[in-house]
């Protein structure tokens, strides 16, 4: 039995529709994203079960798996990039200059992009 005042699925749905709308999704940089991000997921999949099912223990067939989905990510990455107009080694040149600059300043540790 459902108490008076309990959240209601139906009226959520109903209302989340109202402030939903249609966005388009035919730009070039949206399959990269996406593949990104399903590629990164599928990396924490097989961390997670590394950890969940075998107390943090790395097999070879592990390394070799996230081999294979780290190359994915990295595909994906590249062609996000590309995509963009953004070399991929101006990336990770400015990834190390960032973090040697919170490294530096003691904050790399911490919540937020401009810490």
């Amino acid at each position: 039995m459902i108490e008076q005042g309990a959240f209601d699925f139906k009226r959520y749905q109903e209302a989340a529709a109202r402030t939903g709308a249609p966005i388009a999704t035919d730009h070039p940089i949206v399959y990269p994203t996406l593949g990104l991000v399903n590629e990164a997921g599928e990396v924490a999949g097989k961390v997670k079960k590394i950890f969940r099912d075998r107390e943090g223990v790395i097999s070879d067939a592990d390394r070799e798996a996230l081999t294979l989905e780290l190359g994915d990510v990295l595909w994906y990455l590249s062609e996000l990039c590309t995509r963009l107009g953004i070399r991929l080694e101006d990336v990770a040149e400015r990834n190390i200059t960032k973090l040697a600059d919170r490294v530096a300043r003691g904050v790399l540790h911490g919540d937020g992009d401009q810490r």
